[in-house]
């Protein structure tokens, strides 16, 4: 395999360069950077998480007697100092939470930099309002250490309670964030340097984008540049020097590239009624009516009187009525190849709600006439 050096990698590309620069004035309103369409395999963020102690609350921590684990943390760390508690005290620690810690590690990330951390209660401490959380290393999956998380907690929600028991919560006081709260102490080994290619992952898959993909990258690099391997993945060869590598992924990631059109899909959420009907979606000719009966019951309350001097009583009675309207104008037509915007219309000029639409989307499916993949999530 031929391994590229700095000066032949530029050398290549140059001419490409130029006739890209020519080409500035072309039309590409359609089309999308590499660095939106696709990912580079293994430059990846890692997750991380931890378990600790937030102290400094005022009097909104863990109930221990709930919650033995707060009270077991906090003998652990104390004993680490020389402090040891009397066996048989039950400290009332109502100023210390027992949380969670996590954090995303970016890729490349180096020791001595700082990321972000959340912080969630696990026990019953109804804030975290003014707390502070204490030393805590954070693991990764592999179980080793990869950042030590501390500092003052930056709480959103806030809440207030009367003596009665009645209170009030305004966002959620347990959870927490530490802007910059935790410091790198480990490197995660991406091996962006050990092959002689650099493997792009489409965001979405698809055959046509990661062909058009390959296509745009061998006109601008040279013909074998690129490969797409399936829908998903495109293999560039690349310089395997680290500097050359990153120059080359700086020119790579903004190549334009016009995607594939999204697929014809119409997708229902069932729990919220919402219905989004993509771009591509077209019917067959169909003739849809669409009409609901109207049952109206209603009941009029009368007094029944006895005849005078009879033995009836005087009773309330009710004069029950039924009335049933079948409601008009619920017929519509759909002529061949209509698009997105008529199938809106229609159903908006006779008044559908989101269930009738659904309603109304399902029986053109179960008939043929809807060009279009039918998800209902």
């Amino acid at each position: 395999m031929h391994h590229w050096n700095f000066r032949d990698w530029v050398l290549r590309l140059a001419p490409a360069l130029i006739a890209a620069v020519a080409l500035t004035g072309a039309d590409v309103a359609q089309a999308e950077r590499v660095r939106d369409l696709a990912s580079v395999s293994g430059v990846r963020t890692n997750q991380l998480v931890g378990y600790g102690l937030v102290v400094g609350l005022d009097g909104t921590g863990d109930q221990t007697a709930q919650t033995p684990f707060t009270v077991q943390s906090l003998q652990n760390m104390l004993n680490q100092f020389g402090i040891t508690i009397p066996e048989g005290v039950n400290p009332l620690l109502t100023n210390v939470a027992a949380v969670s810690v996590h954090a995303e590690l970016p890729p490349f990330s180096k020791p001595g930099q700082t990321i972000d951390v959340t912080i969630s209660s696990i026990g019953n401490s109804k804030s975290l309002r003014g707390g502070s959380l204490l030393m805590t290393p954070l693991r990764g999956i592999d179980g080793n250490v990869y950042a030590v998380a501390q500092g003052n907690l930056v709480v959103g929600g806030f809440g207030g309670e009367g003596l009665d028991g009645s209170r009030i919560t305004v966002n959620i006081p347990s959870a927490g964030r530490i802007p910059n709260g935790a410091t790198v102490e480990r490197s995660v080994a991406a091996g962006f340097n050990d092959t002689d290619f650099v493997m792009l992952n489409l965001n979405t898959p698809d055959f046509t984008t990661a062909n058009r993909l390959s296509v745009a990258i061998n006109d601008m690099l040279g013909p074998a540049s690129a490969e797409a391997i399936d829908a998903v993945s495109v293999r560039v060869q690349a310089p395997k020097t680290p500097g050359a590598r990153t120059s080359f992924l700086s020119i790579l990631e903004n190549i334009e590239v016009e995607p594939a059109p999204a697929a014809a899909k119409v997708i229902i959420n069932s729990r919220t009624g919402t219905v989004v009907i993509g771009s591509n979606v077209t019917v067959s000719p169909a003739a849809v009516a669409h009409g609901s009966l109207v049952v109206t019951i209603s009941e009029t309350p009368f007094v029944s009187q006895p005849e005078p001097f009879s033995d009836g009583q005087t009773v309330l009675a009710t004069d029950s009525g039924v009335s049933i309207d079948e409601e008009s104008d619920r017929m519509f037509l759909f002529a061949p190849g209509t698009n997105l915007n008529e199938i809106v219309q229609a159903v908006n000029e006779v008044g559908a709600a989101p269930g009738d639409l659904v309603a109304i989307l399902e029986a053109l499916k179960q008939a043929g006439a809807l060009r279009a993949e039918l998800l209902v999530i």
